[in-house]
């Protein structure tokens, strides 16, 4: 019955009006006609005169091809239609031929001749048609015709045909390697090719053939980097994962010299302040300075080639945006591989299957380049609609992320996931919860607590994986939880989860010193049900027997006889081996070895705590969107990422000749015609347009230090693009007269360009001569702050050209005043009309009306009268100066702040900062202001207003505001005077981000129950003899945290409230002091962490 599918397949056929249905003949595919005729409708159509057959009989046939059906035996019929002049019906038979040339060789090989002539056909769709099948007819005998046309292809006037010639030069590879040295030939010359569409395929020929002969690639560099944005998709990546092992060989690592550059940023900065402020005198002393901390520059090809993939980043095409992201990971400075980040999560709204890819990416980024995605956290939150695999990548990702700043909102989210249907995923969530507690130790207990909570849960399967969890995390710090041990202990007669029953078992036998009663009844019941057990449960058994024998023999050396005697007759023989193996180790006998006197070391010897290491760990030696990465193992054909060199290589190799160059102006087309390449894919010529367009250049530049470091200062980002934009406008003309001279001035040669740069460089010597004594020092100050935060990035951008690298004090001088003097200059003449008023105001009134009316409200409330007025409000006044600034580092400037506690005007989330300021020094102190800061996500500054100048003795106080985010995190920023800058630090104490709050006992009761489990942390300690008093309590615990009292009805207890400036959360703490001393601190809490470190905070103000 083979013929029966037959005639379903051709009985479709249809022909026009008129002529004969061939297909639908009962006798040409039908259930009763023989195999021989199986067929005969097919050749007979492919035998008719008319195209609009043959046509629709190659339809057929090509169907029942992709079908899996055998269509061999009409080889000969097919053959005879190659020279047909039909197109359409020569693209269905080349078809056919690369699918049966293989098997029909003889017949194949008669068709040659065809093909050859196809060679020559006028039409290039035809030639190219020509040259993939006969490279697709896997003969061996016919390499050197294939050879042949591939060279003739490789000389083209079609790009079309030359891309074909790449696509045939890894088919001719695999079938004959010994024709590796010619292919290598055509490779080169396809190489020099200037048209985007040949570009891709051939570096694809490239990296199948010669992979290691990166010397091909010198010449061909820099025209594949300008090329690379118009080359079709494909051939993008494929360009990019070739240009990144080939940057690996041929550039210095931009990260080798960041720990030198991170040791000691301002003393270099200083440096060259003094070098360009003080002139001579302190020449000599930056000169010393300078070459020892020689900051890392960038080869200006390693810049082109990220600057020219930057822009793929918007590529519709995840493949090459994943491409880009590798690059930039593997090759780009700290400070700039933050792009990707926003790229890559815009990938994780695509199909699944391309979020997986992604996800396994950025979950081995994330372990090195945590900082990358910390803004991005949200996007890797958990739909219900994700598969399992997506939310067990997207869950390691938030384990890598978790860090004390955001562990409270990632744990919040695993008690969300916990009550998932997908058993798979909450086991994977319970794991993730130990590695967070095992990472961030703030937590431990926390993440403790609520995983011994779980084990309450009905899904026994939480509960195993929870046990599971709690083992690994008890091996940190046993002795402190031996009431976990007694809990896990009492539920072995419920769990059944095998891993988790031996788990539990382990522990008791590993730590049975801390529950010495427990321990015998465990080992009891479990010789009860030892026959019913599973393997990995009777072994743990006999585990525990062993140690308790050896701890509590009065008590376990029966049960120990008669466990171990059931395991000898077990039917398993690891455990009848196990057995003799004990029994002979613990049980002293007269022929009993050297090892019976050592059992205790071995079975009781102390063990290392497991680490909870990510998965991804050790994936990054894997290039990244490799098969070889995904799979964590090394694919066929995966080539490894080179090291970096120590030293660089020759960069003169990259250099092309004019004479090449030129050959640049133009290039074929799609179908052959002529089309004017963009002015600037011209290497030659960029250099001059850097000088006639240096305005508009260094503006752009400046503004893309930032952008391309982390797009974290958006503020000062639009501020150059305005001023780059008005500054542009009035270059225009110049440059677009400037281009149409462009073929002119290349004519001249060398000699004129280097004249006309020594003259450019005279005249931007003079004009900076002129511009510094106008006042801009602090608008060009602030600016290289900003600059040396980006270092690696600016300093590439001016050593791209030799001019730049001549006089980069010059070209660095020219940016700052754009981006910085104008808006400068309107802050200043606003703030004079208000003659710095709000500082002096701020303090004053709101916030002592709230005090006191707080104090009033629970000055009845409380048993006693007088303390807590005081102990409401002294903190305000209590809170100590703090250096910000040393007299000596600060050259006379003395710089001190204090925390106010009052409400700060201009933002209520922030904490307000009261900022004193003295002059020390001989000279008045102009201009003082805060530089543009480089703050972690989330902080933010308000900044006080310039104070213009400070007579030396004269003191000044401002008031700022910072949101710290609700964390602890110091807050970096720059304090500016007209001729210096201080790098200064604010790190807040965790108390004062918060705010009182006044509440009823009632509502103080209320609230806490709501805060119970992973968010109460509790602290035993003793009070001293001198802190057992009302007064004393209350003081020690305002003055450390910025709390207000709640009343209570018991004199032992003290009740405190309040709230995180930034989100509002509740903090509430509640201190329970006995007589005797002993005291027991509670703090509730949404944010984990914060009442962590509060707990420590006050436990050690009081125990003082």
């Amino acid at each position: 019955m083979s013929a029966a599918p037959a005639y379903s397949e051709d009985k479709g056929g249809s022909a026009g009006p008129g002529e004969p249905e061939y297909g639908h003949d009962p006798a040409s595919g039908g259930i009763f006609s023989s195999d021989y005729k199986r067929h005969d409708d097919l050749k007979e159509m492919l035998d008719t005169n008319k195209d609009s057959l043959k046509l629709e009989a190659m339809k057929r046939i090509v169907a029942m091809i992709a079908r899996g059906k055998n269509a061999s035996d009409l080889f000969p019929a097919v053959v005879k239609n190659v020279a047909c002049k039909n197109i359409e019906v020569k693209k269905l038979v080349y078809v056919y031929l690369v699918r049966y040339a293989e098997e029909q060789q003889d017949l194949a090989l008669l068709s040659i001749s065809t093909f050859q002539r196809g060679l020559k056909d006028p039409n290039q769709l035809i030639r190219a048609s020509a040259l993939r099948v006969l490279s697709s007819i896997r003969v061996p005998i016919i390499v050197p015709i294939m050879m042949l046309a591939i060279k003739e292809a490789a000389s083209d006037m079609s790009p079309y045909v030359r891309k074909t010639a790449a696509h045939a030069i890894p088919k001719l590879y695999s079938l004959d390697s010994d024709q590796k040295d010619q292919l290598i030939e055509v490779i080169e010359k396809l190489l020099a090719d200037k048209t985007t569409l040949v570009a891709g395929s051939v570096v694809m020929a490239f990296e199948e053939v010669c992979p290691e002969r990166i010397d091909l690639i010198h010449k061909n560099y820099r025209k594949l980097c300008n090329l690379l944005i118009d080359v079709e998709e494909w051939g993008q990546v494929v360009i990019i994962s070739m240009l990144t092992r080939y940057a690996r060989t041929q550039f210095l690592s931009p990260t080798q010299n960041e720990s030198l550059l991170e040791e000691n940023p301002e003393k270099a900065f200083y440096g060259s302040e003094e070098d360009e402020a003080k002139g001579t005198g302190s020449e000599a002393a930056a000169s010393t300075a300078v070459p020892a901390r020689k900051p890392y520059v960038m080869d200006p090809d390693h810049r082109l080639l990220l600057r020219n993939t930057k822009p793929l980043l918007q590529s519709r095409s995840a493949a090459v945006v994943m491409a880009v992201a590798q690059l930039y990971f593997h090759l780009a400075p700290k400070a700039e591989v933050g792009v990707i980040a926003k790229a890559l999560v815009r990938l994780l709204r695509s199909h699944s299957e391309v979020q997986y890819v992604v996800l396994q990416n950025v979950a081995t980024m994330s372990i090195k380049r945590r900082g990358m995605f910390e803004p991005y956290l949200k996007s890797f939150y958990i739909r219900s609609t994700d598969p399992t695999q997506i939310k067990i990548l997207k869950l390691e990702v938030l384990t890598n992320l978790a860090n004390e700043t955001n562990i409270p909102t990632v744990l919040r989210e695993f008690q969300t996931y916990i009550r998932s249907m997908d058993k798979d995923f909450v086991a994977a969530t319970i794991q993730a919860i130990g590695r967070c507690a095992t990472n961030i130790g703030r937590v431990r207990d926390t993440c403790l607590n609520g995983l011994v909570q779980l084990l309450s849960n009905r899904d026994e399967l939480v509960v195993a994986e929870s046990v599971v969890v709690i083992k690994k995390l008890l091996q940190m710090q046993p002795a402190q939880h031996g009431e976990i041990i007694k809990h896990l202990a009492k539920l072995t007669d419920n769990i059944q989860v095998p891993m988790a029953r031996a788990s539990i078992l382990w522990l008791i036998g590993e730590y049975c010193e801390h529950v010495p009663r427990i321990a015998p009844d465990v080992l009891r019941k479990m010789a009860k049900s030892f026959t019913a057990e599973e393997d990995i449960v009777k072994l743990q058994v006999i585990n525990l027997a062993a140690k308790l024998y050896l701890t509590n023999s009065k008590q376990t050396k029966l049960l120990t006889q008669y466990v171990l005697s059931l395991a000898k007759y077990d039917q398993n023989y690891d455990i009848r081996d196990r057995a003799r193996f004990t029994r002979q180790l613990i049980v002293p006998s007269e022929q009993g070895g050297a090892l019976s006197r050592h059992a205790k070391k071995l079975f009781l010897a102390p063990k290392p705590a497991p680490v909870l290491e990510s998965s991804f760990k050790d994936r990054d030696h894997f290039q990244l969107g490799s098969l070889s990465h995904l799979l964590n193992a090394k694919a066929t054909g995966y080539q490894e990422l080179p090291d970096w060199p120590e030293e660089a290589p020759d960069p003169s190799v990259r250099n092309v000749e004019e004479e090449d160059l030129s050959l640049i102006e133009t290039h074929v087309g799609l179908l052959g015609e002529y089309t004017k390449v963009p002015e600037w894919t011209k290497c030659s010529n960029r250099e001059k347009r850097k000088e006639k367009e240096k305005p508009f250049y260094s503006d752009s530049e400046g503004e893309s230090g930032p952008t391309e470091s982390a797009d974290s200062d958006p503020e000062s980002e639009s501020e150059s693009d305005s001023k780059s934009s008005s500054e542009s406008g009035s270059g225009e003309s110049s440059s677009e007269s400037d281009n149409k001279d462009q073929d002119e001035d290349e004519e001249k040669g060398r000699s004129s360009e280097s004249e006309r740069s020594e003259e450019e460089g005279k005249k931007r010597k003079m004009k900076k001569r002129k511009k510094e004594p106008e006042g801009q020092e602090g608008g060009s100050s602030s600016e290289e702050g900003s600059d040396s935060s980006s270092s690696s990035s600016e300093s590439e951008m001016t050593s791209e050209t030799e001019e730049e690298q001549a006089e980069p004090a010059s070209w660095r001088k020219k940016t700052p005043p754009s981006s910085r003097s104008a808006p400068a200059a309107k802050e200043i003449s606003l703030l004079d009309l208000e003659d710095f008023t709000p500082p002096s105001v701020q303090p004053v009134s709101p916030p002592t009306v709230v005090s006191t009316s707080l104090a009033a409200d629970l000055e009845g409330l409380t048993l006693t009268d007088s303390p807590l007025v005081p102990s409401l409000l002294s903190p305000v006044l209590g809170v100590g100066r703090q250096e910000l600034l040393h007299r000596v580092a600060g050259e006379g400037l003395v710089v001190d702040y204090t925390f106010s506690r009052q409400p700060f005007s201009g933002d209520p989330h922030m904490v307000s900062v009261h900022i004193h300021f003295s002059n020390s020094s001989d000279t008045p102190i102009k201009g003082l202001h805060v530089g543009t800061p480089k703050l972690p996500a989330g902080i933010s500054i308000q900044e006080f207003p310039e104070i213009e100048s400070l007579a030396p003795g004269e003191s000044a106080t401002a008031v700022m505001g910072i949101n710290f985010c609700d964390s602890t995190q110091a807050a970096n920023f720059q304090l500016c005077t007209q001729t210096r800058q201080f790098y200064v630090s604010i790190q807040p104490p965790v108390g004062e981000l918060m705010a009182p709050v006044f509440m009823s006992e009632n509502e103080f009761k209320k609230e806490q129950g709501k805060l119970s489990g992973m968010n109460e942390i509790t602290e035993k300690l003793t009070l001293p003899d001198t802190c057992r008093s009302d007064h004393v309590v209350v003081q020690k615990v305002t003055a450390t945290a910025n709390l207000g009292r709640v009343p209570c009805g018991t004199s032992d207890e003290y009740r405190f409230a309040g709230r995180t400036l930034t989100s509002g959360s509740l903090v509430l703490l509640t201190l329970d002091a006995q007589p005797t001393g002993a005291a027991q601190l509670t703090v509730n809490s949404e944010k984990m962490v914060i009442g962590t470190m509060l707990v420590k905070d006050v436990v050690q103000a009081l125990t003082q």
